[in-house]
């Protein structure tokens, strides 16, 4: 009986766990599938970012919605920092020819183009091999290059006020380091008199202008101090004329005023001497 008592007792100990071990297994693969759903819906997520990714790389593929790209970033950084009387957007030269945006130095006109071609850089970031990415580096050169005679071509005009040099804006950081690293595309440039600029030093070169209409406002601001001192000194001049008239004129009149005066004193005295005449007489009739 107690052999039976205690096989029971152990079946039961036995149940009791397994029902525990079951029930916690069943909360942990509930919390497993709650972890795979989250997951799933996080690799959806994923996947439609990714693809709205891969549209946008597609989308930006295009030469001209790259450049309109970069011809608004353009405009809004010269916007942020230009009075709208000191700058031109699509400012047309007598060819025709537009440039994407043009500044107001007093030393002329300061052309600025954002039409950057990178399609090729494209091509050498994705090439396999060394020798994909050599033709690609190579093309790359020779559309920069082209790229540069054109602006130094269309938009460096001082017959028609520009200035005597251009900034080519490239709209990306990567793309600029490639063109300033690459000696062939600097020295041609230089000689070109067209200057490349990315999203960070076109700010730069745009405060540096930026310093030069403050200075001329200032320059322009201490000419009107100077003639309004100027003005002020010749009525300082004037006045002090006028003071020396009228203090003249008060000397003048100071003198006048002690001849009366004196006269006037004279001519008492002789009133009363006269007085005494008369006193005298009768005196003498009296008598």
């Amino acid at each position: 009986l107690n052999k039976k008592l205690s096989s029971k007792n152990s079946d039961e100990t036995l149940i009791s766990w397994l029902k525990t071990m079951q029930s916690s297994l069943d909360t942990r693969l509930d919390s497993a599938t709650q972890l795979m759903g989250q997951i799933r819906q996080d690799a959806g997520r994923f996947a439609e970012l990714s693809l709205s990714m891969k549209n946008l790389q597609d989308y930006l593929k295009s030469p001209k919605l790259r450049g309109n790209i970069g011809e608004q970033v353009l405009k809004d950084l010269i916007s942020q920092m230009f009075p709208k009387n000191s700058f031109f957007l699509q400012y047309q030269f007598k060819s025709g020819d537009k440039v994407d945006a043009a500044i107001k130095t007093d030393a002329g006109i300061l052309p600025i183009d954002s039409k950057f071609p990178s399609e090729n850089f494209q091509k050498m970031m994705a090439a396999e091999n060394e020798e994909e990415k050599g033709i690609a580096r190579k093309d790359f050169v020779r559309d920069v290059k082209k790229h540069i005679s054109d602006i130094s071509q269309k938009y460096i005009l001082p017959e028609e006020g520009t200035m005597d040099f251009a900034l080519m804006y490239v709209p990306s950081e990567p793309v600029y380091y490639e063109v300033v690293n690459e000696m062939e595309l600097t020295d041609y440039a230089r000689k070109n008199r067209v200057y490349p600029v990315s999203p960070n030093t076109l700010y730069a070169n745009l405060q540096v202008i930026l310093l030069s209409f403050q200075g001329k406002d200032i320059e322009q601001k201490s000419h009107r101090l100077f003639a309004v001192l100027r003005g002020i000194q010749k009525d300082y001049g004037k006045l002090g004329e006028n003071l020396g008239v009228l203090n003249r004129h008060l000397t003048n009149a100071y003198n006048q005023m002690a001849n009366v005066g004196t006269d006037y004193t004279l001519m008492g005295q002789k009133l009363e001497s006269t007085k005494s005449l008369e006193e005298g007489d009768e005196i003498r009739k009296l008598t």
